[in-house]
């Protein structure tokens, strides 16, 4: 893309600027710590060249000033004494023991390269693997590094890769592409657009998006558009905030998302209500998905939902009557076993209504790199990829998507087939205390690496566990960067304002020990030149784009009717039909159901009634909070007071049912584990037998050498490595419990 089409905005201020005794930076937030979102942020600095303020950047089009407390709070995060500052090492023997000696970064490299060195010369590369945690500004830079050792073994820790993959891996099978809510969020003039249309309905499904911005979403757009008179469906087992200002909510049990996606089509399809010139003109398998649907009336999806049999026609028709509509989805679709067949169904929701790369529909991201896919997968030598873990045994794998299984990774660490691991990079994870199933499953197969490193900004339980080498990262004020990621992509940077200690940023740390592993695949001697090598696209360097930034992204729509969505140049889609796949060629060659379908989750009241009887309430887990971002934060005095214990939300109702009271610490158990967590008695739980509880809970104040009682307080306990049929989704969202009390002394 030549320059000119990209479109800048201007800026009455450049991106640094005195004002008074401070240096104003503009620039993105995006990691770490934090979310995917990437804020415009104005970060104030004194002569001393300290991080003394942050606040939200009005010119930013994208967010307008508007920033959550994290940012806000980004000084006492910067400036923490708990930070780790400089490059640490112990003995193999000394792991879980706090007994680190601090190393110069050249010793910790040395160390690094010669132990994985020497794992590679004696196992092959492929017994180290690389993991990371939520992706955020990692995968580009860890996926490279990975690749280029030789290692096939890129991914995470999550059963069933159950975060963001599953709905980026079942929509490109089945469409092509990926596709995100239409909010003009592409454009500079946003709302006032000429050619973007507001949705007339917005479903917000699975997530809660003022608090959870996936997918590079912004959840304050909700408002805006409500405030314009955008109506909107909110399906969640709990009153949020935009569930309580709804047109109407959908309270759903858990884990039921594929039926009640599966019921509204039902309505939408038998009462031909869905856009019959779109389905004939660009639809594949339409007969097949009225059939299907035939299984899933409305008054049986209402008792397997525990949704009113009004409100799933209701919403139906709503969507069916709208032009155009849009969704926002998120966490609870991945976080099923079966999540592929209900992200499949609650997009064919949005198919068959035409609701497809339209103004205010759903709409391909524009993209500067495929950020799911990594980056330098050509450097896998092609010897590597079939040793990939899980690429044998899940067919979707296959499809574009390089991550390993993480369910595989963890019975071969096990079991030593089919070979064994020997070695572990950890960047940005914290996998004892947030992805990991059974944390201490993991916590022990990872326990027989001969060799573990991480990098990150605090010491966590997954580090005092497992690493012999700690690699201190910088938070985003202290490194250049680029904002690549999910959603929309556009130019934007990161701006480095200040320092802390010896930390470097990861990307630096994965340039530096890339050189010492492959020198040619890490040509470059700065960071900077490796941003100016990705944003190639956008006919940008690093430094060019910093003087202009941000920079949108050229976006066109209905590109499928004129050969812009396929790489053969003809109308249609990027699919083995040309079509949006309703009934799945790729699926059904993958030996998978090619049409979506409704599994009851497994432990549950529908599929295991004598244990739901020992278990008798449904949990749904890890709802964001304002303060936290996943298992980060914890140690921020300022966040850590708002909410300074896990909770477990149960309703007023039940808790006099069970004799206890809000604010009591009490056990939560299932048939896999049990982790202490404290009450919030609260009615924004409309159905009693369900109880929401935090995820990813420790306490950096407690023993170093107990792993923060990660284990005391982990909700992963109680649940299990078990993906679905695809080897995509887990029910990590889904579940039993119940709830007593702790005895003196617990």
């Amino acid at each position: 893309m030549e320059k000119s089409e990209g479109i800048t905005i201007p800026h009455e201020k450049p991106w640094q600027y005195q004002e008074g005794e401070y240096t104003v930076t503009r620039g993105s937030a995006w990691s770490g710590p934090g979310c995917h979102l990437g804020c415009g942020v104005l970060l104030y600095t004194d002569k001393e060249g300290k991080l003394v303020k942050v606040e939200g950047d009005p010119e930013n089009p994208m967010t307008e000033g508007r920033l959550c407390v994290r940012c806000l709070d980004m000084p006492e995060i910067v400036n923490h004494k708990d930070r780790l500052t400089y490059p640490m090492k112990r003995a193999r023997e000394d792991r879980g023991k706090n007994k680190w000696e601090r190393v110069s970064w050249d010793e910790a490299y040395d160390i690094v390269e010669r132990e994985f060195n020497a794992i590679k010369e004696k196992y092959g590369a492929e017994s180290v693997v690389f993991i990371h945690g939520t992706g955020r500004d990692i995968a580009p830079w860890q996926s490279r590094l990975c690749w280029s050792f030789g290692s096939p073994n890129y991914g995470n820790v999550l059963s069933g890769n159950a975060c963001y993959l599953p709905r980026v891996a079942g929509m490109a099978a089945t469409t092509g592409s990926f596709w995100i809510a239409d909010v003009a969020q592409h454009f500079t003039d946003r709302y006032d657009h000429p050619g973007w249309t507001m949705p007339e309905v917005m479903f917000v499904w699975g997530n809660n998006p003022i608090i959870a911005n996936s997918d590079g979403f912004f959840g304050h757009w909700v408002i805006d558009l409500m405030k314009r008179g955008m109506k909107t469906v909110v399906i969640d087992p709990r009153v949020t905030f935009l569930a309580a200002k709804a047109d109407l909510h959908l309270p759903i049990r858990p884990g039921t998302d594929a039926a009640l996606a599966l019921g509204m089509l039902n309505v939408i399809i038998n009462e031909e209500i869905y856009d019959r010139e779109f389905v004939d003109c660009w639809c594949y398998g339409f007969d097949e998905l009225k059939e299907r649907v035939q299984e899933y009336p409305a008054d049986r999806v209402a008792e397997i939902t525990w949704i009113p049999e009004d409100k799933i026609v209701r919403a139906a028709r709503m969507l069916a009557a709208a032009k155009p509509a849009t969704l926002q989805w998120g966490l609870a679709i991945d976080m099923t076993r079966e999540a592929i067949p209900a992200g499949q169904a609650i997009a064919a929701l949005f198919q068959i209504t035409g609701n497809i790369d339209c103004p205010g529909g759903l709409v391909p991201p524009a993209e500067i790199m495929a950020y799911s896919g990594g980056w330098g997968r050509d450097l896998l030598p092609e010897e590597q990829e079939p040793k990939r873990l899980g690429l044998d045994r899940y067919r979707l794998l296959q499809m574009g998507f390089k991550q390993s299984s993480p369910d595989v990774l963890i019975e071969t660490m096990e079991t030593g087939v089919p070979y064994e691991i020997h070695g572990a990079h950890f960047q940005t994870t914290n996998g004892l205390a947030c992805m990991a199933a059974d944390p201490q499953r993991v916590y022990k197969a990872f326990g027989k690496c001969d060799f573990i490193v991480s990098v990150d900004l605090f010491m966590t339980p997954t580090i005092m566990a497992l690493a012999d080498v700690v690699l201190p990262a910088a938070t985003f004020p202290e490194r250049n960067g680029i904002r690549v990621g999910d959603g929309p992509q556009r130019g934007e940077v990161i701006n480095k304002v200040t320092q802390i200690g010896e930390c470097k940023s990861d990307m630096q740390i994965n340039l530096e020990l890339g050189k010492r592993f492959n020198p040619e695949a890490w040509p470059w001697e700065t960071p900077e030149e490796m941003f100016t090598e990705l944003l190639k696209p956008t006919g940008y360097s690093w430094e060019e784009l910093r003087e202009e930034a941000p920079v949108y992204l050229p976006v066109e729509y209905y590109k499928y009717k004129n050969g812009k969505m396929r790489s053969d140049g003809q109308p249609g889609f990027q699919t083995a039909t040309g079509r949006i796949e309703l009934w799945s060629t790729f699926y059904n060659a993958a030996e998978l159901d090619p049409l979506p379908y409704f599994e009851e989750p497994d432990p549950g009241p529908g599929s295991t009634p004598e244990l739901f009887a020992q278990y008798p309430l449904v949990l749904t887990t890890g709802a964001r909070n304002w303060n936290y971002f996943h298992s980060e934060h914890r140690q921020i005095e300022r966040l850590r007071k708002m909410h300074p214990d896990p909770i477990v939300q149960v309703h007023p109702d039940k808790l006099a049912e069970l004799g206890m009271e809000d604010g009591e610490w009490v056990w939560i158990e299932n048939q896999n584990g049990r982790a202490k967590i404290k009450i919030e008695s609260t009615p924004i739980l409309t159905d009693p037998r369900i109880v929401a509880c935090d995820h990813a809970w420790w306490k950096p104040e407690s023993d170093p050498e107990k792993f923060f009682d990660v284990f005391e307080y982990n909700i992963n306990n109680l649940m299990v490595y078990s993906p679905g049929k695809s080897g995509f989704g887990s029910n990590y969202k889904t579940s039993i419990c119940r709830l007593y009390k702790l005895e003196d002394g617990e």
